[in-house]
């Protein structure tokens, strides 16, 4: 499981310290570095990020006021050199806050904070990244093991995702982009901005429809090219 990060900070020396930091644990992926919050909007909205290590005092704007006008908040832990601000952070829900200078062990501390609220918010189950036959996934306040094998396809219903398997139906609060992005890629292929499907299900092809167990998914324009050449390959 990748934790993806991105690091904004107008201080060269704090994002190298917060580089050097996160390069000591492997799950972590430092998507990018930016000293202006306002050059980073695009990169969080495009990558799915899951943590921003974000600065307060900036010039152009404030990382509060930042946080305050994030349309897709991810999980913010602050670095700041200043301790007022700690109470005016945790009311914007941020899940941490660092004073700098940043002692490894405290920076420790916030990698185990924010692991736990991953595992948390993909509803996974630490068991998944041992056995990568399965995952587990929060049904109903419970976390559900699914095998990959019974998967047939999934179905993103705006903010949830049906996932339709050999053994049933499973609804679950997860982008599709992020489930996805957590499949085997060897076995399953997005073809659809609505679907992604198991590749070894596909019972045919015909036009832009797949059937996958008696279901007919169409396959959205864009994908068309990538999907035939990749099922054809497989086939």
């Amino acid at each position: 499981m990748k934790i993806k990060c991105v690091i904004i900070d107008d201080e060269p020396l704090a994002i190298k310290i917060i580089e050097k930091y996160l390069s000591e644990f492997q799950n972590f992926e430092l998507v990018a570095s930016f000293n202006n919050p306002l050059m980073a909007l695009t990169t969080i909205k495009e990558n799915n990020i899951d943590v921003i290590f974000l600065d307060i005092n900036m010039p152009k704007m404030n990382g509060l006021e930042f946080v305050k006008n994030l349309e897709f908040r991810p999980n913010i832990v602050i670095t700041t050199a200043y301790r007022e601000y700690a109470v005016d952070s945790f009311t914007l829900d941020v899940l941490d806050y660092l004073v700098k200078p940043i002692p490894f062990n405290r920076f420790l501390k916030t990698i185990n904070k924010i692991t736990q609220q991953i595992y948390l918010q993909r509803g996974l189950s630490k068991t998944h990244i041992e056995d990568d036959s399965h995952i587990f996934l929060k049904v109903d306040k419970k976390l559900v093991k699914i095998k990959f094998d019974d998967i047939y396809y999934i179905e993103s219903l705006k903010d949830y995702i049906k996932i339709f398997t050999a053994t049933g139906d499973y609804l679950v609060h997860k982008s599709l982009t992020s489930i996805t992005e957590e499949l085997p890629k060897n076995n399953f292929l997005r073809i659809h901005r609505s679907y992604t499907i198991a590749i070894d299900k596909v019972k045919s092809v015909e036009g832009n429809l797949i059937e996958v167990h008696s279901k007919r998914i169409p396959i959205g324009r864009k994908y068309v090219n990538h999907t035939k050449r990749t099922i054809l390959r497989t086939d």
